[in-house]
């Protein structure tokens, strides 16, 4: 049978019905976080966490993430499984809410590293970045506040220009681009042309962080994320190659009491072939077994319902 073509009003209405729900969730989501803004930071994240610990488990989303749980760790009861899922709604009612407090949960002086909240891990590589200019790419995962990424490095002198997926709400992206960039100068959308943004940082000796645990399309390196196949966005590791530059893991872990951990690692030593030209597959595998490794140590501080290994069509 041929499938029928859909009609021009037909995705018109589709369009109208997508639009009038992305109002409605940002309008909720908006007012949500106007009325947290009024309490204490503490008392805010507390109350989003039990908002979001209720409407969360009760999303599609839920299922989700559950799925993705069980294929990363099958040898875990299914308590232990709806335990981190129920860890990462916390992590990321809190991580909602924070955007309305970065200035307040992002207080870290490099001269009195012991006053704030951010405890850093990798401070002579921080330092020894801005003493010796250079390109550099920094790469992480969607964990704990990984916001607040950028915003350590810019208090060291370094810029960095921070590639982002907008979220699918433009309402809501708008409302957290606004927030970003309040606090980190040179955000870069993940829309086409913006490889040649970082190229261009890194032509000028400036620094590119990266998010590399995204689900991405059929043009992807062929990898496995947890033994199983997944499609690697290969950008970070083409960077690599073309500028022959610093590979920097870092990470932020999410603390008791509103405290949180930066670390950034030793550079990597980025698999090459035998012709000593950057291996893109095996670069991009590398990526994937340090983001396994970070999210086995905490796994209820990751972004499960990301559909990373493309399963959201079998629910």
């Amino acid at each position: 049978m041929l499938q029928q073509t859909p009609s021009k009003f037909s995705i018109k209405l589709y369009n109208i019905a997508t639009n009038i729900r992305y109002r409605l969730e940002a309008s909720v989501a908006i007012s949500m976080l106007n009325l947290a803004r009024l309490l204490p930071v503490q008392t805010a994240l507390s109350f989003m966490d039990k908002i979001t610990g209720f409407v969360g488990p009760r999303t599609s989303r839920q299922k989700l993430a559950l799925k993705n749980v069980a294929l990363a760790f099958p040898e875990k009861s299914e308590e232990e499984r709806e335990e981190i899922v129920s860890q990462m709604w916390s992590n990321m009612s809190r991580l909602g809410a924070e955007y309305i407090f970065l200035d307040k949960i992002s207080k870290y002086d490099p001269e009195n590293p012991d006053n704030g909240n951010i405890e850093v891990i990798g401070t002579d590589i921080f330092l020894d970045l801005m003493e010796n200019p250079r390109p550099f790419i920094v790469f992480t995962m969607h964990a704990g506040n990984f916001e607040l990424l950028p915003i350590v490095s810019q208090k060291y002198g370094l810029s960095v220009s921070a590639l982002f997926r907008p979220p699918n709400n433009p309402y809501i992206a708008k409302k957290i681009f606004s927030a970003r960039g309040a606090h980190v100068d040179d955000l870069v959308p993940s829309t086409a042309g913006a490889a040649w943004t970082l190229a261009h940082k890194l032509d000028r000796n400036g620094g590119v962080g990266m998010l590399v645990d995204q689900k991405f399309d059929k043009r992807g390196a062929d990898t496995t994320f947890f033994g199983h196949k997944v499609r690697t966005n290969p950008l970070l590791a083409k960077l690599a190659r073309q500028y022959e530059c610093d590979v920097f893991p870092a990470r932020c872990i999410r603390l008791p009491e509103g405290r949180f951990r930066i670390e950034l690692e030793p550079a990597i030593d980025i698999p090459k072939n035998a012709d000593g030209v950057v291996d893109i597959n095996a670069t991009c595998q590398l990526l994937n077994d340090k983001v396994e490794d970070w999210v086995r140590e905490y796994p209820g501080q990751w972004q499960w319902f990301h559909d990373r290994w493309n399963i959201k069509h079998t629910l």
